[in-house]
């Protein structure tokens, strides 16, 4: 699950930066612009070391959110933050999913060098 959600977090991390180049052309300072695309920047790639800890999943859900409400800001990100969202979901169930399957491999392994 960490690798899936690790790639989706930094395609973030750069989609988060052309919005902010965008959202500078708004009525926006770019001190603002910055500070808060700085924050969701730092925070997606502080969360790819995060993910094997507890609550690091849920607090991608939030900045999928918040990637989603900057549609509000820069319209495009409305599309980018539904595809991103929908990535992070993707990444998340097929991660697990990949990791249990991996989890009965090595217990199958295991077995089998143990017999």
């Amino acid at each position: 699950m960490r690798t899936l959600c690790a790639s989706t977090l930094i395609g973030e991390f750069f989609v988060i930066g052309f919005a902010g180049l965008v959202a500078m052309k708004g009525d926006l300072s770019q001190a603002t612009v910055w500070t808060v695309c700085g924050a969701a920047m730092l925070l997606s790639v502080l969360l790819c070391g995060m993910l094997s800890r507890p609550g690091a999943v849920q607090i991608g859900w939030a900045l999928q959110i918040g990637l989603v409400l900057s549609g509000f800001i820069v319209p495009t990100m409305f599309f980018l933050g539904a595809v991103f969202a929908g990535l992070w979901w993707c990444s998340v169930h097929y991660g697990r999913k990949v990791d249990a399957a991996k989890a009965r491999w090595a217990a199958q392994a295991e077995a089998r060098a143990e017999a």
